[in-house]
C-alpha cells in the first residue's frame, strides 16, 4: 500500500523524504500557538528506506515560537539520528515513533522573551502560589535584565493581599543547572530594605522549586540541559531530549 501511495517516480525525485519532512514540520508547529519560521528536514539514503519507516536523521529548526501557555522561544533546534517511524501514520498527518529516540537540543530565549514570560498569566499564577506572612502576592511591572556580567536581574513591584503598598524587589543571580533538569538561581544578591530582602529570598526559593524541566516537558518527552550560556542579551540552553512518543498535546499547564 505504501509503495502505491509513493509510487516509483516520487522516490526517484526524492519526494518521499520531502513529504515526511513536511508532515513532521507541520506536526511540531501544531504544538505551538504561533511560529515565525519552521523548518524540518528528514534524511534517508537511499530514500526507499522510508518504506520501512527508517530515517537516518531528522533536523528541526524553529524561530519565534509562541507556546499555548504564552511563553515564547526565540530559537529551537532539534537534531535526531536513526529514527524509526510509522510510515502509515504520515498519510494521516501524524508522526508516530516505532521506538524511543533521543535528540540533541539547542534553545534560545531573548531578554524580551524572559520579560514577556514572567508577565504571562501562566507564570504569574505560579508565582502567586507563594504566600508571604500569610498574605497573597500580587506582582506588577516585573522586569528581567541580562546583565553584562552574565547574570540575571529581576525587578518587580509586589503588593500583599489587598494592600496598595508595594515592596520593590531587586534580585540579581547567576544561573546553573542541577541534575541536568533543574534550572537554579544561585549566588543571589538582594537590593532594597529588610522586608524586600526577606521576601526576595522566599521568592527565589519558590522559583527554584518551580524550574524543574519535568514540569514543563511535552507529553512523551523528557528534557535535559547540560550547559547554559548567557550572551548578547540571550540565554542559551544546550542539552538533549528523550522522546518516547511524538507529543500530541499542547504541553503542561
Amino acid at each position: 500500500m505504501v509503495s502505491s501511495l509513493f509510487g516509483s517516480k516520487p522516490f526517484q525525485n526524492q519526494s518521499g523524504d520531502a513529504l515526511v519532512s513536511k508532515v513532521a514540520g507541520a506536526a511540531i508547529a501544531a504544538l505551538f500557538k504561533k511560529s515565525e519560521k519552521v523548518e524540518a528536514n528528514v534524511r534517508a539514503e537511499p530514500v526507499t528506506k522510508l518504506l520501512q519507516g527508517s530515517v537516518d536523521g531528522f533536523d528541526f529548526i524553529g524561530k519565534g515560537m509562541l507556546m499555548y501557555n504564552g511563553l515564547r522561544i526565540e530559537n529551537m533546534e532539534l537534531y535526531l539520528q536513526a529514527v524509526a517511524i510509522d510510515i502509515g501514520a504520515i498519510f494521516a498527518g501524524q508522526v508516530q515513533l516505532r521506538r524511543p529516540t533521543s535528540a540533541s537540543m539547542r534553545v534560545v530565549l531573548t531578554e524580551a522573551d524572559l520579560n514577556s514570560s514572567f508577565n504571562t498569566p501562566f507564570v504569574v499564577e505560579k508565582l502567586q502560589r507563594l504566600q508571604y506572612q500569610g498574605e497573597s502576592l500580587n506582582f506588577h511591572q516585573t522586569q528581567v535584565n541580562l546583565t553584562p556580567d552574565k547574570r540575571i536581574q529581576i525587578l518587580s513591584q509586589v503588593s500583599l493581599g489587598n494592600s496598595d503598598t508595594t515592596i520593590a524587589l531587586d534580585m540579581t543571580a547567576s544561573v546553573q543547572v542541577e541534575e541536568r533538569r533543574k534550572i537554579q538561581f544561585i549566588e543571589v544578591s538582594y537590593g532594597g530594605d529588610e522586608k524586600a530582602v526577606d521576601l526576595g529570598k522566599e521568592l527565589i526559593n519558590h522559583v527554584n522549586d518551580l524550574l524543574d524541566l519535568d514540569k514543563f516537558a511535552l507529553e512523551g518527552s523528557q528534557l535535559r540541559v547540560d550547559r547554559i550560556r548567557l550572551q548578547n542579551q540571550e540565554i542559551v540552553f544546550y542539552g538533549s531530549a528523550q522522546i518516547d512518543q511524538f507529543p500530541s498535546g499542547k504541553g503542561k499547564k
